[in-house]
């Protein structure tokens, strides 16, 4: 995988054409994950959902966007939670200001409070994404989770986790405390593209992020429905019968996903 970036990345100009030259060799290699640790986190996933857990998800940034594929989205899954620093606020009574700082994500001791605001029962599985996979919040959230015997599915870079420091206290990172480990194939630094001055441009981390998170519902509702269960999906809310189809599955997870809470 790292061969195919590095190629793309040094052959292409800026331009869009020169984007989808360099996206399309990282698209394949993500992809490659399907038969590999897809697989994996796909039947750590279906251990929760049979057993009544839910989905959580978490990722600061624009990682963030990851759990936006992830929980409460039209063709997805419906017992999954979002997880967001703003919780802080919103949920936890901190004054907005906090969220202004722009080191929030770096500081490891807000992860506590943002698990026990989350208040996950044992059977929740979690899904962490990072593309450095070194802050602070987001590799203490990944401890505490596994310290309190939750699954853990991280989705990083591993050419740039393995290129930079932890931000962390303990010194480790997102992937060492991870059950699986999904490859979003990001060059270090994101963006693939080099600037004729230096410096490079267009990243492709939440391309490859959302690809991937959609691969993992994909293979978890593969695996429901092989088993002859009905997969709790989403509808549309914006075509006709949606929100009643939505509201009645939501219902099952009442308090337990924000979109009911």
């Amino acid at each position: 995988m790292d061969e195919l970036r590095g190629r793309a990345y040094m052959a292409s100009t800026v331009s869009a054409e020169g984007y989808l030259e360099a996206l399309a060799p990282i698209m394949a290699a993500v992809s490659a994950q399907a038969d590999g640790p897809i697989q994996t986190a796909a039947d750590l996933v279906v251990e929760s959902l049979r057993a009544d857990g839910v989905v959580q998800a978490f990722g600061s940034g624009h990682s963030e966007a990851l759990a936006m594929e992830i929980a409460g989205r039209a063709g997805g899954l419906v017992p999954t939670n979002r997880i967001a620093l703003r919780d802080l606020v919103l949920l936890g009574g901190e004054p907005r200001e906090v969220l202004s700082s722009g080191i929030l994500e770096r500081d490891p001791t807000v992860a506590a409070r943002l698990y026990d605001l989350t208040a996950p029962a044992a059977a929740d599985i979690f899904v962490i994404a990072s593309n450095s996979g070194v802050n602070g919040s987001i590799v203490e959230l990944a401890r505490i989770v596994k310290e309190k015997g939750h699954k853990l599915i991280a989705l990083t870079s591993l050419q740039h986790t393995s290129g930079v420091e932890s931000r962390h206290p303990s010194g480790t990172k997102l992937i060492d405390h991870a059950d699986v480990v999904l490859d979003n194939g990001a060059p270090y630094g994101d963006s693939v593209l080099e600037l004729p001055g230096g410096g490079s441009v267009c990243a492709v981390s939440s391309i490859t992020a959302a690809l991937l998170a959609q691969l993992l519902v994909a293979e978890v509702v593969r695996r429901l429905t092989e088993a002859g269960e009905t997969p709790p999906v989403y509808l549309s809310a914006n075509i006709p019968g949606g929100d009643d189809h939505n509201h009645v599955l939501e219902a099952r997870y009442d308090g337990r996903i924000r979109r009911t809470a």
